[in-house]
C-alpha cells in the first residue's frame, strides 16, 4: 500500500456488511444531489476497485439498480444500509459512504458538492479518482 494511504474499516449498521478501503489521511468526498443520494445522505469517497475489499456480507448484499441500470447499487438485505457500491460516474471504481466509516477512525472530510444535474461535466472533472494515482 502507497506510503500516504492509510486503511479504514466500516460496514452497515447491522455489522453483517464489512469491508477496509485504502484512503489519505484527509478524505475527499462528494455530495451528491441525484435523488438517490440526496435521500439517503450517502456522501461517496470515491475509489479504483483495487483499493477496496470486502471483508464479509457478500451474501447478505441484494443488488439495485435504476434509471440507466450502469450503477450497482449494493444494500444490506436485513438492515438495508448502502455502505458501498460501483457508481455510474466511476464503473471501474467504488464508492464507499464515508457515512459508514466505524467511529473511531476519526476521519476528516473534505467535502465538495457533485451536481447531478450537469452529469458529464461533473464526472469529467472527477476522472482521477479512480486511477491508482488519484
Amino acid at each position: 500500500m502507497d506510503a500516504a494511504l492509510r486503511a479504514y474499516r466500516g460496514g452497515c449498521h447491522c455489522g453483517q456488511v464489512r469491508f477496509e478501503v485504502d484512503g489519505p489521511a484527509v478524505l475527499d468526498v462528494l455530495d451528491c444531489n441525484c435523488s438517490i443520494c440526496r435521500m439517503t445522505g450517502y456522501l461517496h469517497l470515491i475509489v479504483p476497485a483495487s483499493r477496496f475489499r470486502l471483508r464479509q456480507g457478500d451474501d447478505v448484499l441484494v443488488d439495485y439498480r435504476f434509471n440507466t441500470g450502469v450503477a450497482t447499487h449494493r444494500f444490506c438485505g436485513q438492515c438495508g444500509i448502502k455502505s458501498f457500491y460501483v457508481p455510474r460516474s466511476h464503473p471501474d471504481g467504488i464508492s464507499v459512504n464515508a457515512r459508514c466509516l466505524d467511529d473511531g477512525a476519526s476521519v476528516e472530510l473534505r467535502i465538495t458538492a457533485f451536481d447531478d444535474r450537469d452529469r458529464e461535466a461533473a464526472t469529467r472533472a472527477l476522472t482521477h479518482l479512480t486511477q491508482d494515482g488519484g
